[in-house]
């Protein structure tokens, strides 16, 4: 998985992520498979600011059938951990959303008129089912949108039920998806077949945007890696990911 690691380049030494807003990250403590605690957490900001992180989005799970956060819950912890922030005198923008699973507790939420957490403006942030394809997903996109969203899918390239037919990726951009894709997809963090489908998204211009997807120490080490660093600054390099500027 991490033969990319034994790789040597020469050039500059890179140092900071191509990015400087991080728009989905699991940050906030104690309140979903992320961070646990605030001192984890606080090690994760510190980890990314060094990386030139200047502006983050925490977005912690909201799933039906395990993690039932509410806008009390996560602002809470956003709280904790601004406060946590300041203390330790990091100068970061630390805002919440979430990032939503398309499950039928999503959908309740959304047709009762619930507000939703956004990450910016309208923008919402969406994920499915590693093990299966969301069923009605077009029905779903012109729901969210009905209801004056405009979805982010959150790294398509994870979701294998998509690897024999690249054509999908397009299609949810159709739908009205803006598609994000995981930094460390581009490594093989994850698997050759991710790390493949996230290289086809970013060189035929289907990402919108770009997300660390942290979630714990080991996340970061790999972000924080020279050739980690080189691999996001070869592949993005001609493409603009601003993230919050753009959308």
């Amino acid at each position: 998985m991490f033969d990319f690691l034994k790789r040597k380049k020469n050039g500059p030494v890179i140092t900071n992520l191509p990015v400087t807003t991080d728009i989905h990250s699991h940050i906030l403590p104690g309140i979903d498979d992320g961070a646990p605690d605030i001192e984890t957490a606080l090690n994760l900001v510190k980890g990314i600011y060094d990386l030139g992180i200047r502006k983050t989005v925490a977005t912690p799970h909201v799933i039906s059938d395990l993690y039932r956060n509410t806008p009390a819950t996560i602002n809470a912890a956003l709280k904790q951990l601004q406060d946590a922030c300041a203390v330790a005198k990091i100068d970061i923008s630390i805002s919440a959303a979430a990032e939503y699973m398309l499950d039928d507790f999503f959908l309740q939420q959304l047709r009762d008129s619930i507000p939703l957490l956004t990450i910016n403006k309208n923008i919402i942030l969406t994920e499915q089912s590693y093990a299966s394809s969301t069923d009605n997903l077009h029905q779903i996109a012109f729901e969210i949108i009905t209801a004056g969203y405009r979805p982010i899918m959150a790294h398509p390239e994870r979701y294998h039920f998509y690897h024999q037919n690249y054509d999908t990726y397009k299609r949810l951009k159709d739908m009205g998806f803006l598609l994000q894709v995981n930094l460390l997809s581009l490594t093989g963090y994850y698997g050759k077949p991710v790390a493949k489908a996230a290289k086809y998204i970013i060189a035929n211009d289907l990402a919108d945007l770009v997300g660390t997807d942290l979630h714990h120490e080991r996340h970061l080490e790999m972000l924080q890696h020279k050739n980690s660093l080189r691999i996001f600054n070869d592949l993005l390099g001609s493409h603009k990911y601003n993230n919050l500027d753009i959308i």
